[in-house]
């Protein structure tokens, strides 16, 4: 499990990639690989971003996945439509749960907002029940609004 000072340099590395860097894809690459290098016991990382009224897959790393999720639909529709972060410590027991990797148990996704608009998740899994807590819950919000900051979406 990581501290908050772990996700505060995390956050530093983050906005250190892609300060200065317009193009989304390979930003939001970076950073997928950035996460996936540095969380422990995740078997999942990336982005899904809103196109044509739905979440469509970004950049990732991990197990091939979804390619689209209906807003109101899953942990990640979810956490979209309501604008909340969804941390869920056993996916099995949520309702309407997508399975796209079995080997997923656990799972957080934070919305991503620009100019009050909500355009995408970062979506997260884990192979492990209640592998998120509170500390990663709040290490990760403050991680997304950094990046809110400085990611360029059009």
């Amino acid at each position: 499990m990581q501290t908050l000072e772990q996700y505060q340099l995390l956050t530093k590395q983050a906005v250190a990639l892609i300060e200065g860097e317009r193009d989304l894809t390979a930003n939001l690459a970076n950073i997928s690989a950035l996460l996936n290098m540095n969380l422990d016991n995740i078997n999942w990382v990336g982005f899904y971003l809103l196109k044509d009224k739905q979440l469509v897959l970004g950049p990732f790393q991990g197990n091939v996945a979804c390619v689209r999720i209906p807003l109101d639909k899953g942990v990640c529709g979810t956490a979209f439509s309501s604008n909340t972060i969804q941390r869920i410590a056993d996916v099995h027991l949520f309702t309407g749960h997508i399975a796209c990797d079995i080997a997923s148990q656990s799972e957080i996704v934070l919305p991503i907002n620009i100019n009050g608009r909500t355009i995408a998740v970062l979506d997260i899994d884990s192979p492990i029940t209640e592998r998120f807590n509170e500390t990663d819950e709040q290490g990760l919000a403050l991680f997304v609004e950094a990046l809110q900051q400085h990611l360029i979406f059009s």
